[in-house]
């Protein structure tokens, strides 16, 4: 793949603010935070590994299928949706939309499709790779289960949400394209994501 030095910065900024922001909400928000020890630091690494990754190669996936197009992809970061990402996580929420893939070029239905559903696919992998993970860990209290359980929830979470079907989310493209890609992808997600709360 190809990048230029703004979308480095800012693939590195997104996945850093964005794990930053879980991480303050998984340690309490604001009241965590002023009880500060220094095991946030552990649940900084936890968000980082789960959240962060599942993010940046969410849309590394969709910037990879366009330029097996021969498109030209951009990741483009919305640094006032990151900083209100970590300031809401202070009072126990996030809402995030840290950024997009811009994509330039002739755009067919069907490669719409393709390139959009490339990013669910991928937090697909990544829980079933986390699952495994805890599966194999044998202690769900260990470092290896809690960080498991964590990337197989919020994984299976940003695959589901994506596949809403309403723009600009990337089930809209989707199904657009191939109804039965759609429902079986949103399936899969959807069925990991109930798992989450299972094991």
């Amino acid at each position: 793949m190809k990048f230029s030095g703004n979308e480095i910065r800012d693939l590195a900024a997104a996945g850093t603010i964005l794990s930053l922001a879980f991480a303050v909400l998984l340690s309490g928000g604001l009241q965590g935070i002023a009880n500060f020890n220094s095991g946030i630091f552990l649940v900084f690494i936890i968000a980082f590994l789960t959240t962060g990754t599942g993010f940046i190669l969410h849309e590394l996936m969709h910037k990879y299928t366009a330029q097996r197009y021969g498109l030209r992809a951009e990741f483009k970061a919305f640094y006032p949706m990151l900083w209100l990402a970590l300031g809401l996580s202070f009072f126990g929420f996030i809402f995030a939309a840290p950024g997009a893939v811009f994509i330039y070029g002739i755009m067919t239905r069907e490669k719409n499709g393709k390139i959009s559903v490339a990013g669910p696919i991928t937090n697909i992998a990544l829980a079933l790779i986390f699952l495994l993970v805890f599966l194999l860990s044998g202690d769900s209290g260990s470092f290896a289960g809690i960080m498991a359980k964590y990337g197989l929830y919020i994984n299976s979470l940003l695959a589901a949400f994506n596949m809403i079907p309403a723009m600009p989310l990337d089930g809209a493209k989707v199904i657009a394209w191939s109804k039965s890609i759609y429902f079986i992808t949103l399936a899969i997600a959807v069925g990991l994501f109930i798992v989450s709360f299972i094991i």
